[in-house]
């Protein structure tokens, strides 16, 4: 898994579906069936100087309709499934060819204490640097809320870990479950 042939487009397709479904497209404006006005000619076609415009609704009156304005619709890009486990395999790879990826035992905190995880983070020298903790399958809950108030601090299930995930991080902490789990399941079958 970290010592794939990086594939740079296959990251880079990947990245880019998934910024492009975070955007939520429900943008519209107004067309000329859609303004409640009134239909009458406002004035006569010519010899007052204007645009020969008719009713109300026209683009060229203020509170008028906007010609070809946007709509509502998906910025989804469909990735392939095989080019969204090589883009995987190709991030782990860049991260361990950077020596960006640390492997702790495990993260257990009996409460939930944001001075604990900052004092975990400082131990492991990622004071100000932008790091991502990957926790096994069952997340824990104490780990979760004791990193959510640290502003360089995230962290994410290795199940649901993904390629944005990955590569928006300079450091990128794996528990030893967390390593297990991404070798079974993360592997060139």
């Amino acid at each position: 898994i970290f010592s794939v042939e990086p594939n740079e487009h296959a990251v880079y397709l990947t990245v880019k579906s998934y910024l492009a479904s975070q955007r939520q497209g429900t943008h519209k404006t107004k067309e000329r069936w859609e303004i409640a006005r009134t239909t009458k000619k406002a004035f006569r076609q010519k010899g007052t100087g204007g645009a020969r415009r008719g009713d109300m609704k026209s683009p060229l009156v203020r509170g008028g309709a906007r010609v070809f304005g946007p709509k509502p619709h998906s910025y989804d890009i469909k990735v392939n499934k095989k080019v969204r486990e090589i883009a995987r395999r190709s991030a782990l790879t860049y991260k361990a060819k950077d020596n960006s990826i640390i492997v702790v035992e495990t993260l257990n905190f009996a409460a939930p204490k944001t001075k604990d995880f900052a004092s975990v983070v400082k131990n492991l020298n990622l004071t100000g640097t932008k790091a991502m903790f990957v926790i096994d399958n069952n997340i824990d809950k104490n780990a979760l809320l004791s990193a959510r108030n640290l502003p360089s601090v995230s962290v994410a299930d290795a199940k649901q870990l993904n390629i944005y995930q990955i590569m928006n991080c300079k450091k990128l902490v794996l528990t030893e479950e967390a390593l297990n789990f991404i070798q079974q399941n993360f592997s060139n079958n």
